[in-house]
């Protein structure tokens, strides 16, 4: 029994180690206030996210990249888990009907940063990547954290946070559609990822724009 409360006591103590050090590094973004930011417009309402480019710059190129083509547009999202997160960015659920046969990711993966040595911890709210026990197996999807998720931390890549409509993340489910990603704020380079394994299939979505997808998972 000792030992058990020890052990809970330990957790208890890195909970608040990783929330003051997450506090801390807030602190300075918001002094630079120079971090992207985008809205993500969902059938529930508007989600605002703040994108850690300092941390996570090829996930976050790669977010940009794909949200500034449209790819996110018109997909549901496909995975709702209450009390823990929801999932989407899989071109396979886009539009009314889900296509199983069509591919779910973007004809490419990315490499992980959770391997970064300042890689960023999961708290509510945070945006991460989805990925396959694989590594480098992330491409397109992402999912949103309804509570801090301490179990997934350094084993997917937090690339932002939430830092309006939290509430409206918890209220989305299965089948709940990504309208557009808007980028509000973004640093004055190109956002171009490094890409693994690209292979270039088309697909139509619903506003007529050719897009890039492959065979690839990452759920």
């Amino acid at each position: 029994m000792n030992a058990r409360i020890g052990s809970q006591k330990t957790r208890s103590l890195d909970a608040i180690e990783k929330w003051n050090e997450e506090l801390s590094i807030r602190e300075v973004e918001e002094v630079a206030a120079d971090l992207p930011i985008v809205i993500m417009h969902t059938s529930k309402g508007p989600i605002e996210l703040e994108l850690f480019e300092d941390h996570a710059p090829n996930t976050v190129a790669n977010f940009i990249s794909l949200a500034d083509s449209g790819y996110y547009d018109g997909i549901r999202f496909h995975r709702v888990i209450p009390k823990f997160m929801v999932q989407g960015g899989n071109p396979a659920f886009r539009g009314d009907e889900s296509d199983q046969s069509a591919d779910d990711g973007p004809g490419y993966s990315i490499k992980d940063e959770h391997t970064n040595e300042d890689y960023r911890n999961h708290f509510a709210g945070s945006l991460s990547m989805a990925k396959t026990a694989e590594p480098n197996s992330g491409g397109s999807q992402f999912f949103l954290t309804h509570l801090p998720t301490p179990h997934l931390d350094g084993r997917h890549t937090v690339f932002g946070r939430i830092t309006s409509g939290l509430d409206t993340a918890r209220a989305i489910e299965q089948d709940d559609e990504i309208i557009t990603i808007l980028i509000v704020r973004k640093r004055e380079h190109a956002y171009t990822p490094d890409k693994i394994g690209e292979k270039v299939t088309e697909i139509i979505p619903k506003d007529g724009v050719k897009l890039m997808t492959s065979p690839k998972s990452d759920k």
